[in-house]
């Protein structure tokens, strides 16, 4: 059965001219940008829950869209189903990559062993449906937030019976993800927070939720799975609060903890958004320490305070990201996962390629965009004159901890009121503006 007529073989790239809805107007997977091809940078991955799973439901109404794949009585069949929808979906779109929840994939059982039995044959059958069509799995997890036994949170959760039962659901997703050869597997803690700090004992939750990572570690190696780890940060929602809200609040974490040499961040617009922050910087401060790995390609609403996970489709935005993955010598083992999911009144399948046409375009535009003011060098360049005077002289021996609050008591006294300088940020947005419209 063909879920997506709309589409008899895979979407082209037909250039920057083209009418045709269901094209590519500027990703050419093939294309060279800065040595390497568009597909090698972007590394664009699908994400199975928004995607295959969203019935287009929000807090004030019921789901919108009927979908072909979710119309068996059976759990197992529907599952099966939706895996022929999402592969067909892969291929056709043209991405090399997927990324799932454990609950995604496979129905929850009526205990632990049936739902570990659901997995394992999913898992099965997603190996086929990788080995026939070559798509890779980009990073796997498991859902610790939706079942009821984590209303307090999976490895915080007051009760250290829900946390063994985490610890428990996440080595089958550790397995899972191992057996279908992933690069990496993302910890996204749904409710690894608080609602109110009058019944919670912040610290050990903080500690509890260290031990179930440290233990994820362990874990790892003793199975022999080279992925990477990834903690993908958020602020709020549903929580009041969650431990790992922002860039730099996860950085506190893994050095406090003793985590950073095993865990890198899997990063979001729409949370960097609900942080306060700009997906430019959350990128940035992670970059800066060595942890930025991947990143969740969506954005939200600045007027709606929630997270709505729209596909980006902002050229500054995506501009902004691949700047910054540009930087740190592009991917290594993450890529661009669409952690988004199209609007409720957008209830036909086609609907699906429109959006991720759309996302795909914007960020082949961003890089190409991105490239050129790297190439061109005048960015970089007046950065660089702007902190010019700390690479030499006085300015390079208090960074190298060579002078002391002595000596720039001396230096004042000496060389007097500092000349002011201008931060050029007019230029600097008007030198962006020439490389983006």
């Amino acid at each position: 059965m063909a879920y997506f007529p709309e589409v008899s073989g895979k979407v082209a790239y037909e250039g920057p001219a083209c009418k045709t809805p269901l094209a590519f107007k500027h990703y050419d997977a093939t294309k060279i940008v800065g040595g390497k091809s568009m597909r090698e940078h972007l590394r664009f991955a699908v994400c199975y829950w928004h995607t295959f799973k969203a019935a287009g439901m929000d807090p004030f109404g019921l789901p919108t869209m009927v979908r072909a794949w979710d119309a068996s009585g059976d759990p197992i069949q529907r599952a099966k189903d939706t895996m022929d929808a999402a592969f067909e979906f892969f291929t056709k779109l043209g991405v090399d990559y997927w990324c799932f929840h454990d609950r995604d994939i496979a129905p929850e059982g009526a205990d632990f062993t049936e739902s570990c039995k659901n997995l394992n044959a999913l898992v099965d059958y997603a190996e086929q449906k990788q080995k026939e069509t070559g798509v890779k799995l980009l990073w796997g997890t498991a859902n610790l937030f939706s079942h009821p036994r984590y209303q307090a949170g999976a490895a915080t959760n007051p009760d250290p019976n829900v946390f063994a039962h985490a610890a428990a659901q996440v080595k089958h997703a550790i397995d899972a993800t191992h057996r279908l050869g992933g690069l990496g597997y993302t910890f996204w803690g749904g409710r690894e927070g608080y609602e109110t700090l009058w019944n919670t004992k912040m610290q050990q939750e903080r500690a509890q939720f260290a031990r179930l990572l440290h233990m994820a570690v362990e874990y790892k190696k003793e199975i022999g799975f080279e992925c990477q780890f990834y903690i993908e940060p958020k602020p709020m929602e549903p929580t009041k609060h969650q431990y790992d809200s922002d860039t730099e609040a996860c950085l506190n974490f893994l050095r406090e903890f003793d985590l950073m040499d095993h865990l890198k961040l899997n990063l979001e617009t729409n949370h960097a958004t609900l942080a306060g922050h700009t997906m430019q910087h959350e990128m940035r401060a992670a970059s800066a320490s060595g942890i930025l790995g991947s990143v969740d390609a969506n954005t939200g609403d600045e007027l709606i305070g929630w997270d709505t996970d729209q596909f980006p489709t902002n050229v500054y935005l995506t501009t902004q990201i691949m700047l910054e993955i540009l930087a740190m010598g592009g991917f290594k083992t993450g890529g661009l996962n669409f952690d988004a999911k199209v609007r409720r009144q957008s209830i036909d399948t086609e609907d699906l390629f429109h959006a991720h046409i759309g996302g795909m375009d914007a960020f082949a535009k961003g890089l190409e965009i991105a490239q050129a003011i790297i190439d061109d060098g005048r960015l970089d360049k007046l950065v660089a004159d702007r902190y010019d005077g700390w690479t030499h002289g006085f300015g390079e021996k208090v960074l190298s901890g060579h002078r002391t609050f002595a000596d720039c008591e001396d230096h004042v006294l000496r060389h007097g009121e500092p000349t002011r300088k201008s931060g050029r940020q007019e230029r600097i947005e008007n030198l962006i503006n020439e490389f983006v419209l």
